[in-house]
């Protein structure tokens, strides 16, 4: 018997899930593992959440909690969501575990004494109020690239830039909104550079690898794989097991991989069954668009470094943006996982994030679309033909099973597409095309449903009762084909019908799909297994989805205004520009020296992009003045000018007088 590991991405830890990551990872994951489960492989299904790293902790200083508590609250609140949606992991732990820990700090260690990892002096931002060094996270500033303040000390969400938080523009601590300094600090790095070729090579000759990851990770190979930082300057994670290394820890990119280890470890633990054949036989991540580069590059060199079998593949599930928008937590454009199932059952989901579109290609969450999705396909076409087939096996045969009698051409060109359909629809499934298996088997209800049309049971079994019979027969054999075809995708919904069939208590193997019920064997009573939709279901839901957006904005806006007394602090003069010259290492500051009448002042304005130190010059401006002096690229700043963000048009009065005040 084949062995297979499969994991999915670990779902972060600071809050729960939503229908994006039951699309990308976890749905198409299930159906995987399910599939090869009735293949009859012997499958090992491991997640974990990923409870370290900086988000974590700033949330929990700002709550006044343990990281750890944090972690435990989304803990629970992620499993509970994941076991409701039927995801059927053999284990699902924690990168808290002392398990982890062990496994991944004896992993820094082994790759540390084989010379892979190194230290370097770098700089890093340091907070002298809070009297320590702050993590990428823990800082946010002015973007140096689009100007855009919020910008985060890995991040800027505007323009999508990957940032070090020494590159940011009037820095501040996150927590005490202090400026920091910059130190010198001594790190540890992955020499990921030493494994360009091996990697390239690796994935240029995975043929199974999907294309969406193949051609993302050659993007940044051919760029050139630089070293990775693998520490952080913190207390809440792994600490780094070195003597010298007092108050550092693993990088959360560093050891959360691990987590996949250490789960399958924790289920050995359990079972007494070791893991490592499981691993080494064929392992499969699922994972989400945005961490392709991780486990496809950075992953694989740390295994490489380490000695073990890299994953046989990498699959990767596009976005999933909602009503046309991007999702978007912040903004509450999104729908919870929780929030969802308390109204519809889990299966229904389950399908029509499967059947939307191909998994390797962006999608898009409407609720029209649901309802016409549930309401045409499970409902009119798959629900229809399976309450037909039993409704009338009951009505006409007292819900027995008839005889296949001389069956005609119709009917055998009907039995062969039933005995085909587990070939075909597995084949699929091999090559991981979720979405292409999932419509075909709606194909072969659509089939069933022609058949039973075709043959018109309810006037046959009057006339002819042998050929109302003979269809009967066939129909009940696709729905008990359709019953565990249809099992990886809504394994609720397969339950039921095979209840239906009087045949729960079988084993549900993949080989015997195509096996037929005999004559005579019974089936019990049937009920509608798809309801359909109502209108007024789908207007409330979208009401709800754009009144929580409406909340968002009136409260972001809320936040903006400010009083009549706090803009009566605010002095605006006018001034004209005496002296301009670019701020050296910056593409959009320019460094002015500002006339205001009775003092000049120097600004720092981001305005390189449109104007030239010589178009700015001898140009009135209307300066605030009374602001903090603050520094931008180390260069001094006592003002601020006043001009739009989208066009940087500035906003002057070439009529007033140098000096004179705004009112």
């Amino acid at each position: 018997m084949s062995k297979i590991f499969i994991t999915c991405a670990l779902p972060y830890a600071n809050g729960p899930t939503h229908l994006g990551h039951l699309r990308s990872t976890y749905i198409p994951a299930d159906i995987y593992a399910r599939y090869n489960r009735m293949k009859g492989r012997d499958v090992l299904f491991v997640c974990a959440t990923d409870e370290h790293g900086t988000p974590i902790a700033v949330k929990a200083e700002k709550e006044g909690k343990k990281p750890f508590d944090i972690a435990s609250r989304y803990y629970g609140m992620i499993k509970k969501d994941l076991d409701e949606c039927n995801i059927s992991f053999d284990n699902f732990s924690r990168t808290t575990d002392k398990v982890h820990y062990d496994i991944a700090q004896n992993f820094f260690l082994d790759l540390y004494k084989k010379g892979f990892i190194y230290e370097k002096e770098i700089k890093q931002p340091y907070c002298k109020e809070c009297v320590r060094f702050l993590p990428d996270r823990y800082v946010e500033g002015t973007c140096p690239q689009c100007g855009v303040e919020g910008a985060r000390g890995d991040h800027c969400e505007s323009c999508g830039r990957h940032l070090e938080p020494t590159q940011l523009v009037d820095p501040r601590c996150l927590i005490c909104e202090g400026e920091p300094l910059i130190k010198e600090s001594q790190h540890y790095f992955f020499k990921l550079s030493y494994f360009q070729d091996d990697i390239k090579n690796w994935i240029v000759s995975n043929d199974e690898m999907p294309a969406n990851v193949k051609n993302y990770a050659l993007q940044w190979i051919k760029e050139g794989l630089k070293d990775w930082i693998l520490t952080r300057d913190m207390d809440w994670g792994v600490p780094v097991p070195l003597e010298d290394a007092g108050g550092k820890i693993i990088y959360v990119w560093g050891e959360a991989f691990l987590g996949y280890i250490s789960s399958a470890v924790k289920w050995s633990q359990k079972t007494g069954t070791p893991w490592k054949n499981y691993w080494d036989d064929k392992a499969i991540h699922f994972i989400g668009k945005d961490i392709i580069y991780h486990h496809s590059i950075f992953w694989p060199a740390l295994l490489m470094a380490y000695g073990c079998t890299l994953p046989q593949n990498i699959i990767a599930g596009e976005y999933l943006s909602l009503e046309g928008q991007k999702m978007s937590t912040s903004k509450n454009w999104v729908i919870w996982t929780s929030d969802f199932i308390k109204n519809f059952e889990v299966d229904i989901l389950r399908y029509y994030l499967t059947i939307n579109a191909p998994l390797t290609r962006d999608t898009d969450f409407s609720w029209d679309d649901f309802q016409r999705r549930v309401n045409d396909e499970l409902a009119d076409v798959l629900g229809n033909f399976l309450h037909r087939t039993f409704s009338f096996t009951t009505r006409f045969f007292q819900g027995k099973l008839p005889e296949l009698t001389s069956p005609d051409r119709e009917d055998e060109e009907f039995e062969k597409i039933i005995t085909d359909a587990p070939t075909h629809i597995g084949d699929l499934l091999e090559n991981y095309k979720f979405r292409e298996a999932l419509v075909a088997i709606i194909k072969l209800a659509k089939k069933g449903n022609k058949y039973f049309n075709d043959q018109e049971p309810w006037k046959a079994v009057k006339d002819n009762p042998e050929k109302a019979g003979n269809c009967l027969f066939l129909c009940n054999q696709l729905a008990k084909t359709i019953s565990m075809l249809i099992y990886p995708y809504m394994p609720s919904k397969s339950e039921e019908i095979r209840k239906i069939l009087n045949l729960e208590d079988e084993e549900l193997s993949w080989k015997d799909a195509s096996k037929f019920m005999v004559p005579g064997h019974t089936i019990n009573q049937s009920k509608p297994l798809f309801l359909k939709i109502d209108d007024d279901i789908i207007k409330i839901e979208k009401e709800k989805l754009y009144h929580s957006l409406e909340e968002t904005k009136e409260e972001e806006t809320m936040k903006k205004l400010i009083s009549i007394d706090d803009f009566a602090k605010m002095e605006f003069k006018i001034g004209k520009v005496i002296a301009a010259e670019t701020v050296k290492g910056s593409s959009n500051l320019l460094k002015l020296q500002v006339d205001l009448k009775d003092k000049k002042i120097q600004v720092v304005a981001g305005l390189s992009q449109k104007y030239s130190p010589e178009d700015i010059l001898n140009k009135k401006v209307v300066v605030l003045v009374n602001l903090e002096p603050a520094k931008l690229f180390g260069v001094k700043s006592e003002g601020m000018i006043l001009a739009t963000s989208e066009s940087l048009s500035l906003l002057s009065a070439e009529t007033a007088d140098i000096g004179e005040i705004i009112k």
